[in-house]
């Protein structure tokens, strides 16, 4: 089957949660958080969770795991502590959950923002992959690295990859 084949069968509705990661802002700040759950929702998702976690990775972790166990989300993106900061810690938190990694995300991204920001690129760790059947987004904080994630990388291809985690 073609990958416009795949898409064309993809799932057009998707459970998200929006988590993100912060010391400094609330969830009334959250601009990256609430600009991601309006684009979803604009997409035809429905988002079913969205909140602010501190950076600390025992409190990221207990989070993910309580998101997926009471809201069984198809997709959870998160946003912030990507950086190389000693308080970003949301890859140290997510990596040893995660059941298979999609490492094509992080060369994508990085190669995007290199277009768009030059060398200052090299300080992102964004990351992507499967947590059992939920597949998990890590993305920068800033405004603009969302909306580049997002629009070049997430949205284009979140059905098809939900549609490969559930059906094969």
């Amino acid at each position: 089957m073609s990958t416009a084949d795949h898409k064309a069968r993809a799932p057009k509705s998707l459970n998200v949660a929006v988590v993100s990661v912060s010391s400094s802002r609330s969830l009334a700040e959250d601009e990256s958080g609430h600009w991601i759950k309006k684009q979803t929702e604009r997409k035809g998702h429905i988002v079913v969770f969205h909140d602010v976690v501190v950076d600390d990775a025992g409190m990221i972790e207990e989070m993910l795991k309580r998101v997926l166990e009471v809201y069984t989300p198809h997709v959870i993106l998160m946003t912030g502590g990507t950086g190389i900061a000693p308080k970003d810690v949301t890859i140290e938190a997510v990596k040893p959950m995660l059941t298979k990694e999609l490492t094509a995300f992080g060369a994508l991204f990085t190669y995007l923002s290199y277009e768009e920001i030059g060398s200052p690129a090299l300080l992102s760790r964004a990351t992507a992959g499967l947590i059992g059947r939920t597949v998990v987004f890590c993305m920068p904080g800033s405004l603009k690295a969302c909306k580049l994630a997002c629009q070049e990388l997430i949205f284009p291809e979140v059905g098809h990859l939900v549609k490969h985690v559930v059906t094969g």
